[in-house]
């Protein structure tokens, strides 16, 4: 498998490179963020995108706001990193890593007695969590593999692979383990409107690996389900409530397709994606721009002054969920939290 580093602290710089998701496929080129504004830039235009992607992001925003931020009153200066880590937070507001990551980094930042023991508390703590990250998506790619049949044909939603998180990836990192192992597997990538990630992002990372992936509308699901092409679902997530898993908008509809097939629906996330605080009706679900339904590239699809709708995640509840996949462990519904384990509270 060939690496990917989607997110990564430059230490000859101070600044963030990031792949930037939007040129793919058609070119493979990285972004340097040298500025907190330019990293929010990055997560509004989907340059970095992807829950644990995110966390890490987040927190090496963190680091990186506490390095360039030039006070030398040490009261002042923690409010201006505050500041910079609360505008982070708030960038997208349902993936539940991107404040889980801030607020983790912030947290060492308020236990230092210096700007300098600030810097270097940050910084290491921003690359544990990357290091955690890549470390959890392997374990979920070890655990979920043993579901995995040989011959199996999986469908996935979205891009929940090494581009969604630090390196390997969640569902993704299921397939890649699975191949790993000697099993022969095939993947279905829904396109999954109206930003391609599945065809953009899941069909190029598979293809790179070598691993067979075919792309279909979102709307052809269901009919492959029912010719018997699908013999399971496998997504990401981007929180994990006590009643509902959040992930991209088309999910849901997945969710109860499957159901009705009788098809397994797993849900492939790290312990930082578990939100144990808030319920369903609790989450804001993102709107974004009318202009990613209205517009294909520069040619209108819906005509001028016609409302769009345009959420960018959906929530599946959990009795349509089989089994949820961690670094810790494979998690069956309903919920228990006493028993997942150390599930890693929002600050």
């Amino acid at each position: 498998m060939r690496e990917i580093k989607t997110v990564r602290w430059d230490d000859e710089t101070d600044s963030i490179l990031l792949i930037d998701q939007t040129r793919l496929p058609h070119s493979y080129r990285s972004i340097r963020c040298r500025t907190v504004k330019r990293l929010i830039t990055a997560i509004h235009r989907l340059e970095v995108r992807g829950a644990p992607a995110l966390g890490v992001a987040g927190a090496y925003g963190v680091a990186l706001a506490a390095l360039t931020i030039h006070e030398k009153d040490f009261i002042r200066y923690l409010d201006k990193v505050t500041i910079a880590a609360h505008a982070i937070g708030d960038a997208r507001p349902t993936a539940v890593n991107l404040s889980w990551g801030v607020q983790r980094v912030l947290s060492r930042v308020y236990l230092a007695d210096s700007i300098e023991e600030a810097q270097a508390l940050s910084l290491t703590e921003a690359c544990t969590i990357a290091s955690e990250d890549a470390a959890a998506c392997h374990a979920i790619g070890k655990n979920g593999a043993a579901l995995i049949g040989s011959g199996s044909t999986i469908l996935t939603h979205c891009n929940a692979g090494a581009l969604a998180c630090s390196e390997w990836g969640t569902a993704l990192g299921i397939v890649r383990s699975a191949v790993q192992t000697g099993k022969e597997v095939r993947v279905i990538a829904c396109e999954t409107r109206p930003l391609m990630q599945g065809a953009r992002l899941t069909a190029w990372e598979l293809k790179r690996d070598g691993i067979e992936v075919t792309v279909i509308p979102d709307s052809a699901a269901a009919h492959m389900m029912r010719k018997g092409e699908i013999d399971c679902v496998i997504v990401g997530a981007d929180r994990i409530t006590p009643d509902a898993v959040f992930n991209k908008v088309g999910t849901y509809m997945h969710a109860v397709c499957a159901h009705a097939h009788s098809l397994p629906f797993y849900v492939a996330a790290p312990l930082s994606t578990f939100d144990p605080m808030h319920t369903e009706e609790e989450i804001v679900i993102e709107e974004r721009d009318r202009d990613e339904v209205a517009f294909y590239g520069s040619y209108a699809t819906v005509p001028e002054r016609v409302p769009v709708r345009n959420p960018a995640f959906d929530a599946t509840p959990l009795t349509l969920i089989s089994s949820i996949i961690t670094e810790s462990g494979i998690i069956r519904p309903p919920l228990d939290w006493d028993s997942i384990g150390p599930i890693r509270r929002i600050i």
